[in-house]
């Protein structure tokens, strides 16, 4: 029924840059966004668009280097990242249908499986 597929996680060095892609099904009009889990941490929000694409958030974070963006046609969402630290590295997770007044929550009705990306230094 509902599925998140995320895709492009790998390894790269420090400095380096990853697009990360994540493709819903049996979700519509949604709002999407990627989280992340790093060893020994909680799961902490990142970035999320609106559907229409007309809003975005991007954790303080990160908001310089990374970059959601979104094919509500396609129900897709993507993350490009840039200048990637070693601090990056954690599994990431694709969200749908979730809330912009709770993505400190860490919430979302539904979650892709994960992609993992690591940042060597």
């Amino acid at each position: 029924q509902v599925q998140l597929i995320e895709s492009g996680g790998g390894l790269v060095q420090a400095g380096g840059s990853l697009r990360l892609s994540c493709a819903a099904s049996g979700v519509s009009r949604a709002a999407m966004g990627w989280f992340r889990q790093a060893p020994g941490k909680k799961r902490e929000f990142v970035a999320a668009i609106s559907y229409t694409g007309s809003r975005t958030s991007v954790t303080d974070s990160v908001k310089d280097r990374f970059t959601i963006s979104g094919d509500n046609g396609k129900n897709t969402v993507d993350l490009q990242m840039n200048s990637l630290k070693p601090e990056d590295t954690a599994v990431y997770y694709c969200a749908a249908d979730l809330l912009f007044s709770e993505l400190i929550y860490s919430r979302a009705n539904y979650w892709g499986q994960g992609t993992q990306v690591t940042v060597s230094s």
